[in-house]
């Protein structure tokens, strides 16, 4: 049975989160404690870094969350209602809750993809050129909302899959970084 405490900080904000798994309802059934609010949640793979959640006692109230670890220690970039924010996760809790955003190959490079429906509004980055951890990729904007993806670790863009203007969709590729 998984039990597990999670110290999460959000905006300088300290939060403690309790997660304890409901064996008797199946294995994606969790009791989840933020701070003094307490959620049944069901909790689904939707793909290697999106989460269905599911809040049972509040009217089955329904988010898909993708996780993307940015490559900085215990940071994550959540993306959750056309939003995207930080959250540093204690040591050892980022594997728990993320399954890392970007897909690799055996040649180690990874893709960035869109996180969400939107349009491409500027390319921060073209191909060959080196880019370092956080640094700004493609800016793809959302619901009215502009995201800039950034990159997860040190590389040379070794490809660019969109445009300025282009509609893209949900996980599509927009960047491979060697």
């Amino acid at each position: 049975m998984l039990n597990r405490n999670i110290k999460i900080e959000i905006n300088g904000k300290s939060h403690s989160v309790e997660v304890e798994q409901i064996e008797s309802v199946g294995n994606n059934r969790f009791r989840v404690s933020w701070d003094d609010v307490t959620r049944e949640v069901d909790a689904r793979y939707l793909t290697r870094d999106t989460l269905s959640l599911i809040l049972m006692n509040t009217g089955w109230e329904s988010y898909s969350v993708r996780c993307i670890e940015t490559g900085c220690s215990g940071e994550l970039e959540v993306h959750v209602g056309g939003g995207i924010f930080r959250a540093l996760v204690d040591s050892g809790s980022t594997k728990f809750i993320s399954r890392t955003g970007e897909t690799s190959d055996s040649d180690g490079d990874f893709q960035v993809t869109a996180p969400m429906s939107g349009k491409v509004v500027r390319l921060l980055v073209q191909p060959g050129q080196d880019v370092v951890i956080k640094q700004g990729l493609v800016v793809v904007e959302a619901m009215k909302m502009e995201n800039e993806l950034r990159s997860v670790r040190a590389g040379r863009v070794k490809e660019i899959f969109v445009e300025e203007g282009m509609s893209v969709e949900t996980g599509q590729a927009l960047i491979v970084i060697t």
